[in-house]
C-alpha cells in the first residue's frame, strides 16, 4: 500500500517560461520560508513537470526565482529517482564527461549533445527543512546538473559550443513557441 500522496496530484499546472525569458537567466534566491507556500510551489512544479512530460523542473521555469527543483528521473539502470531539493548545492561531480542528448522544458522539442559529468551529488533541504543529499549517476546525474544550472541562471545551451550551439539556437529561433518567448 502506498503511503502519502502522489506528487503533483493536487497541484496546478503553471505556464512554463521559455528561452528568452529574463527570469531564466537570473540566479535564484535562497528559500527562507519553509511554510505552506513552498509546499504549494513544489506540488505545482510536479504537476507542471508531469503535464509537460519532463523529468526535472526548476522553480524559475515557472516564474518563481527561488532555489527549488523537483525530479522524477531514471538513471542508466532504469531506477526511478523521485523527489525535490530546496536550496540545492551541487557539491561534487565526478566520473567521465559524456556528451549526451539533453533537452529542456524551456526549449520544447529541442535537444543537443551536451557534455556532463557521469556522477553528481547535490545537497540541500526537504520541504520541512531537513538536510538531504541526492547522489546520481548517468542520466540522473545529468538531470541534477541541469536543474542546478537553471537555479544559477543557466540553460544547457550555455554549455554548447560551435556548430551544436549555433544549430540549437537557430532551431529555437524557428520553433513555433519562439514568438511566445520573445
Amino acid at each position: 500500500m502506498r503511503r502519502g500522496s502522489i506528487p503533483g496530484t493536487s497541484g496546478r499546472v503553471r505556464p512554463l517560461r521559455l528561452l528568452g525569458d529574463t527570469g531564466l537567466a537570473a540566479p535564484c534566491e535562497e528559500v527562507t520560508d519553509f511554510g505552506p507556500d513552498l509546499a504549494r510551489l513544489v506540488e505545482d512544479m510536479f504537476a507542471t513537470m508531469y503535464a509537460a512530460g519532463g523529468v526535472g523542473l526548476a522553480a524559475n521555469q515557472v516564474g518563481v526565482g527561488l532555489r527549488v527543483f523537483v525530479y522524477d528521473c531514471p538513471d542508466d539502470e532504469d531506477r526511478r529517482h523521485l523527489g525535490h531539493v530546496v536550496n540545492p548545492r551541487l557539491v561534487s561531480t565526478d566520473g567521465v564527461v559524456l556528451r549526451g542528448p539533453e533537452g529542456c522544458l524551456s526549449l520544447p522539442g529541442l535537444e543537443a549533445g551536451t557534455p556532463r559529468f557521469d556522477e553528481a551529488v547535490v545537497e540541500g533541504f526537504t520541504l520541512d527543512g531537513r538536510p538531504v543529499r541526492v547522489e546520481g549517476s548517468g542520466f540522473f546525474a545529468r538531470c541534477l546538473q541541469h536543474e542546478c544550472d537553471h537555479l544559477d541562471g543557466g540553460l544547457y545551451v550555455d554549455r554548447l559550443t560551435g556548430w551544436r550551439r549555433r544549430r540549437t539556437l537557430r532551431a529555437a529561433r524557428r520553433a513555433p513557441w519562439a514568438a511566445e518567448a520573445g
